[in-house]
């Protein structure tokens, strides 16, 4: 199962919850994450994620920035916006109703209805703010990946049984 998370500049909330989901998720699961702009193309993540991150042993350093492309919607199984703005941006460049099935709000998946099923963006708050947003992430990652792991091994069974 190939997953993709999408914030704005892919700097701070999506390398974030690709980090924690990577963390959480077995090998044979491919987490990437973009952005809805290319503003910080190349860039790592910015320095506070990073290191916030790193306290929580998730190491996110490596990563590089990158804007959403149209084949990430016929590459990628599962796409999990950070907003209800990069949702609607996201969803609008989907060129079909298979691709739109595929985009959800990542604390909707999760079951988190927290500020409307949006995660804030940490980028104009200090370390706090990117302490609350991994905390967030933990959580909905956590049930993100049991929904994931009982709906894989469900599909694993019923095709090779």
């Amino acid at each position: 199962m190939k997953i993709l998370v999408v914030c704005l500049g892919n700097i701070c909330r999506s390398p974030l919850a690709e980090g924690i989901l990577k963390s959480k998720l077995p090998e044979n699961f491919t987490v990437d994450s973009v952005g809805t702009i290319s503003l910080h193309e190349g860039e790592h993540p910015d320095k506070r994620a990073i290191e916030t991150a790193k306290k929580h042993d998730v190491d996110i350093s490596k990563q590089r920035s990158r804007p959403i492309s149209k084949t990430d919607f016929d590459e990628f199984d599962k796409i999990y916006c950070m907003d209800i703005s990069v949702y609607e941006d996201v969803i609008s460049m989907a060129k079909n109703e298979e691709q739109r099935r595929k985009i959800s709000l990542f604390l909707e998946e999760a079951e988190i209805p927290e500020n409307n099923y949006e995660v804030f963006d940490p980028y104009w708050s200090g370390l706090d703010g990117f302490e609350k947003v991994y905390a967030l992430l933990e959580e909905a990652s956590e049930k993100i990946k049991s929904k994931l792991l009982s709906n894989h091994h469900y599909y694993f069974l019923r095709c090779y049984f």
